[in-house]
């Protein structure tokens, strides 16, 4: 079907009354995506040629560059009409991702009350619900019966409407009905006797990411947001929990990377501005190899008498740092799916110091078995590289564990404290531990 539009595209002069045929067929969202390798004045074409009734909804699923060129391309009333049929969050993401002049333009192109509207879901903080929320909801009062109710509903007119959100007259939220209750309720049943009381809902300011547990852990479809009075003021819907769940996502393998997080697209984001995300990471954890630099110097004499010694260095530094970015990464997302709180600390280190030295000792032995096999069986040298293996991996599941639950904790990120940190850290006690135990047990080294 795509094939086919982009030929009806490309061909000069274009087809519109083909095109339009064509593109009656297609889901908004695929409608969207045509626009991705278009030139400017093929998407100012195409987008000139959808039917009024879909425009609105198929530049919500348009990338952003292409956004400003339409709207760049568009008459104020029609940018007004656009923006006027977007749902209050999409037109906030839109907003937030255009320069000044253009944001002007587009504010001065919408009514009062969808500039308003606009204004204050901006004011939120970035990453909160109140930011990612939008305003286009249904509501009923608890005194209606099923009459009014149903009348209210349909003076609405609300799309993709399943949950009506039941208020009071000081708009405080009181409880939830379905659509289905609705149907099998009698005509004159109140809405207060036949709604669920029981709401589940996140303030304006909680972080997104709560949203996204609430989601998960309810089976929710949409979720009422609330000041902190308990007046409704928005929902969140699935489709937006999943975006905040990839950018959750995204930026907290971003961070565990090394990476400054960004919301641009690979292919889209310069070489120079790639190289500035990545290079002050990359500067702290050179700087920080200057510890192990500073005992591999300081342990010159010992190498030199024992020259073996060196061979297991980078297998003991790479295992620290592999065990302890292992299970740093279980434990940040078994936080981020709120499975385990700062109070099971305790707990969940004795966990882990059992599975390290289950761990531990397996390494250990196949470790032992290599030494003997390939080092004309020195024992002591043996004993050593086991013992450093086994407390390496102790320590290392230890720092796993426990560092981000602290960063969690103090408000840090965990993931920050994830691979790059956590690796470093292993590897200067993977290099103490080796040369302190190798000192204490090797003859020739005492």
């Amino acid at each position: 079907m795509n094939d086919k539009i982009i030929q009806i595209i490309n061909t000069m002069p274009i087809n519109a009354f083909e095109l339009r045929k064509e593109l009656s067929t297609m889901n908004i969202v695929d409608i969207g995506e045509l626009f991705d390798n278009l030139s400017k004045e093929k998407t100012i074409q195409l987008f000139r040629l959808l039917p009024k009734g879909i425009a609105a909804n198929v530049f919500a699923y348009i990338e952003t560059d292409k956004q400003k060129i339409i709207v760049e391309a568009l008459t104020d009333n029609e940018v007004g009409n656009i923006i006027g049929g977007l749902f209050a969050d999409d037109a906030v993401d839109f907003i937030e991702e255009m320069p000044a002049n253009v944001v002007s333009r587009v504010l001065r192109s919408v009514n009062a009350e969808k500039r308003a509207i606009i204004n204050r879901l901006l004011q939120y903080p970035d990453g909160s619900v109140g930011g990612m929320m939008t305003t286009e909801y249904m509501t009923l009062r608890e005194d209606h019966n099923l009459l009014e109710a149903i009348e209210e509903i349909r003076k609405k007119k609300m799309k993709g409407l399943h949950t009506c959100y039941v208020i009071r007259r000081d708009k405080l939220l009181v409880g939830t009905v379905s659509l289905k209750m609705l149907l099998l309720a009698k005509e004159h049943e109140r809405i207060g006797d036949i709604m669920h009381p029981n709401v589940i809902s996140a303030e304006t300011h909680d972080d997104q990411e709560k949203a996204a547990i609430l989601f998960r852990k309810y089976d929710l479809l949409s979720l009422p947001i609330v000041d902190k009075e308990g007046r409704m003021v928005g929902i969140i819907t699935v489709d937006d929990a999943v975006e905040i769940v990839e950018e959750e996502t995204t930026e907290d393998f971003e961070k565990m990377a090394a990476i400054l997080p960004s919301e641009d697209p690979y292919l889209k984001t310069g070489a120079f501005k790639h190289a500035y995300r990545r290079v002050g990471w990359l500067l702290i954890l050179m700087i920080a190899a200057i510890f192990t630099e500073m005992i591999i110097y300081d342990m010159e004499e010992l190498l030199a008498t024992l020259p073996a010694l060196f061979v297991f260095v980078p297998m003991l530094m790479d295992m620290g740092g592999n065990v302890g970015s292992q299970t740093s990464t279980l434990i940040i997302r078994s936080m981020a799916l709120d499975e385990i709180a700062f109070k099971d600390i305790l707990k969940i280190w004795w966990r882990e110091i059992r599975i390290a030295v289950l761990c531990g000792i397996v390494l250990s032995l196949v470790n032992a078995a290599r030494v003997i096999i390939f080092n004309t069986g020195d024992v002591w040298l043996t004993i050593t590289v086991t013992l450093t293996l086994l407390t390496v991996v102790v320590i290392s599941k230890s720092l796993g564990c426990l560092l981000p639950m602290a960063a969690k904790k103090i408000k840090l990120d965990p993931a920050i404290l994830a691979t790059p940190i956590i690796k470093t850290i292993a590897d200067v006690i993977a290099l103490v531990m080796y040369f302190a135990i190798a000192s204490v047990l090797i003859p020739e080294l005492r």
